[in-house]
Parts: C-alpha cells; sequence; structure tokens
C-alpha cells in the first residue's frame, strides 16, 4: 500500500517538475534580454498604475480648476505642487487623466488582442487543417484586407460603423486579425503532417481533437509573441483614431483624445501634447521590448547555449 502511495506521489509530481523546468528555461533565455526584462518591468508597472489609478491619482481626471487653466508642470515657473504634471485646457489635472488613460489603452489593447487572436487561430486552424477550397476563401479575405493600409481601413471601418471607443477596439481588432490566420496556418500545415498527428489520427481522434487538443498546442509559441506585438500596435491605432476624432470621445481621458483636444495649445502650453506622447511611446516601447524578449525564448534558433 505505501509503495503504491508512493508510485501516485511520484507520477503526480513529474507534470509540475516539468512546468518547472520548462519555465526555469523559458526565463533564463528571457532574463538574457536586458530590455526584455526592463519592459517587463515597465509594464508591470504600468498594469499596476491602470488597476489601482482611484488610489494613485491625485484628483478625478474630469475634476476642472478653473481657477488653474494650462498651469504649467510644478518644475516650471508658474506651477503648483498640486498639479505636477500642470492642467490642461479646461483645468483638469494632466498627471490624473494620464493615469486613469492607461486604463482605456491597457483595455483597448487587451480586448482587442483577444477578439483578433481568438478569431484568426479558428480561421487559421480551418484553413491549414482542411485546406482546399476552405484554405482558398478564408485566404482570399484575409488577404483583401490586408491590401488595405491598417489606418484607412479602420478609418473606413468606424466611418461604416460609428465613432466610439467599442466600434473602434471592433475595426482595430478585423484589421489585425489576419496577421494571426495566417501566422496560425502556417503553423499547422507544418504540424499536421508530423508523426504525433498522424500517430493521433490513426488512433481514431476526431478532426476537432486533432485541431484543438494536438496541433494547436505546438503552434502557440509564435502566436505569444505576435500577440505582444499587435498589442502595441492596438494601442497605437487606437491612439491614432482618438487623435483623429472617431476613436474615444472627450472627455475620455484616453491618450490619443488628449492629444487632439490638445494640439491647439501645441506653442502656448506644450505639456498637454508632450506628456500623453510620451506615455503611448514608452507603453509601446515596452510592451515590443516584451515581444523581443518572448522571441528569443521561444524560438530555438536564437536561444544561445
Amino acid at each position: 500500500m505505501t509503495d503504491q502511495t508512493t508510485a501516485e506521489a511520484t507520477a503526480a509530481s513529474i507534470p509540475t517538475g516539468g512546468r518547472q523546468r520548462a519555465f526555469t528555461e523559458f526565463w533564463h533565455y528571457y532574463s538574457m534580454n536586458t530590455g526584455a526584462v526592463i519592459g517587463l518591468v515597465v509594464f508591470s508597472a504600468l498594469v499596476l498604475i491602470a488597476i489601482f489609478a482611484p488610489l494613485v491619482a491625485p484628483h478625478s481626471p474630469d475634476e476642472q480648476f478653473r481657477d488653474a487653466l494650462l498651469t504649467p508642470p510644478v518644475w516650471q515657473e508658474g506651477g503648483k505642487s498640486m498639479f505636477l504634471l500642470g492642467t490642461d485646457a479646461v483645468g483638469r489635472d494632466m498627471l490624473s487623466r494620464l493615469i486613469f488613460g492607461a486604463r482605456f489603452s491597457l483595455f483597448i489593447g487587451l480586448v482587442v488582442v483577444v477578439f483578433s487572436l481568438t478569431s484568426g487561430i479558428i480561421l487559421g486552424v480551418l484553413a491549414g487543417y482542411f485546406r482546399g477550397w476552405v484554405d482558398t476563401l478564408i485566404m482570399r479575405v484575409m488577404d483583401v484586407i490586408l491590401a488595405f493600409p491598417s489606418l484607412l481601413l479602420a478609418l473606413v471601418l468606424v466611418a461604416i460603423l460609428g465613432p466610439g471607443l467599442f466600434n473602434a477596439m471592433l475595426a482595430i481588432a478585423l484589421v489585425l486579425q489576419p496577421h494571426f490566420a495566417r501566422l496560425t496556418r502556417a503553423a499547422v500545415m507544418a504540424e499536421k503532417n508530423r508523426e504525433y498527428v498522424i500517430s493521433a489520427k490513426v488512433a481514431g481522434a476526431s478532426h476537432l481533437r486533432l485541431m484543438v487538443k494536438t496541433i494547436l498546442p505546438n503552434c502557440m509559441a509564435p502566436l505569444i509573441v505576435q500577440a505582444t506585438l499587435s498589442f502595441s500596435n492596438a494601442i497605437l491605432e487606437a491612439a491614432a483614431l482618438g487623435f483623429l476624432g472617431v476613436g474615444a470621445q472627450p472627455p475620455t481621458p484616453e491618450w490619443g483624445t488628449m492629444l487632439a483636444t490638445a494640439r491647439e495649445f501645441i506653442l502656448r502650453a506644450p505639456w498637454v501634447v508632450t506628456f500623453p506622447g510620451l506615455a503611448i511611446l514608452i507603453t509601446v516601447l515596452a510592451i515590443n521590448l516584451i515581444g523581443d524578449g518572448l522571441r528569443d525564448a521561444f524560438d530555438p534558433k536564437l536561444k544561445r547555449s
């Protein structure tokens, strides 16, 4: 009885140990990229700031101080200690709006990536597994989408659907979807003729099980890297749509919308344009650095012995 219990405990510990070794190996190669580690730290800080925005922000993002219009940052002449980064044209605290804006930008990136990744994987798996007319139909639709400049296509879709944050996210997700579909298709085509897939097929596995349980888990590494890069693209596209006035609408403290409302004060009060632009730059740069680190960690050709 004791031997049986010991054997069961040993067998149960093997998957956990394997996962720990896999994570240790992944972190070893990821941490060799200093920029990726810095990007992860910066992005983690942004996520924490977005989550605890009501506690971190000194003021409400929509609160107006009518006696402090276009107040400069605290280190410039005329600045006030209660407004560390100054105020905008209607007296709203810039720091508070930037902090709450992180919520919107990260939320946009998350929703867009989840939607485009899910739909792209479904279409890519179907195209790569069944081939034939299914592959031709799906890929030609993806080619049509890719034939248009991404921002122009997003603008057209938002013009059709109407301006607003949700419609902007939907348009951006549709624009980014072909990248996931094509990448998934290529990965599925490379895996479907391998020995383990043929063995599962001979054992009687259904098409759905082969696609979802057998092939797809082995295609996730490049998709994770692409999802990271698409996250930053989604933030940039959303900021561009907000700047053009068809994304998030005022008074939403979204960074692109903040740029749009502040552009007429670019010479009189440059801080109202500089800080939202820096927020977008830092966030996108951090996410791209994370993507580079994930690529190095997942791609065996880039791993150094």
